[in-house]
């Protein structure tokens, strides 16, 4: 499943948004980036991180990162939960699972004896010449900014 680790390249990518407008790896080009991947919009894993995202925002902004959201939602779906939840970060719909895949982050999940495919809730900051700084593979839903910023005083 994930292949990427720190140090990588972080693979290229091309998808919409919620206003259906394309976004891509190059548009953050010299500006660092937290990528984050979650399996779908309104559940109450996926709320809670992008709420203490949303919570902690400014202070992320100050520290120099750009935020992106990716699932396999739809833009439609993704631009409710934007509303629902006033979200200031754009939301990628990837229907397709091109950019799941890309970073091996779709794959079998086990939950209550049952298997199935899934996203598996990563966050990846990515640098500003496009390299993986930090994966973060045990996402704490409700305190995701802590724990990026965190990571990056290690680092």
């Amino acid at each position: 499943m994930m292949h990427l680790k720190e140090g990588d390249k972080a693979p290229d990518f091309q998808g919409i948004d919620q206003d259906e407008k394309t976004i891509s790896l190059s548009d953050y080009k010299g500006k660092k980036l937290i990528l984050y991947f979650y399996p779908k919009d309104d559940t109450p894993g996926c709320t809670a991180e992008a709420c203490n995202l949303r919570d902690n925002y400014s202070v992320l902004k100050k520290e120099g990162f750009e935020l992106l959201g990716v699932s396999p939602d739809n833009p439609k779906k993704h631009q409710k939960f934007i509303d629902k939840y006033s979200l200031p970060f754009p939301l990628i719909a990837d229907t397709e699972k091109e950019i799941l895949n890309a970073y091996g982050v779709w794959g079998l999940k086990k939950f209550m004896g049952k298997e199935y495919d899934g996203v598996h809730r990563t966050t990846f900051v990515i640098d500003e010449k496009g390299t993986i700084e930090k994966i973060i593979t045990k996402v704490n839903t409700k305190a995701h900014a802590e724990q990026i910023l965190d990571g990056m005083a290690e680092a």
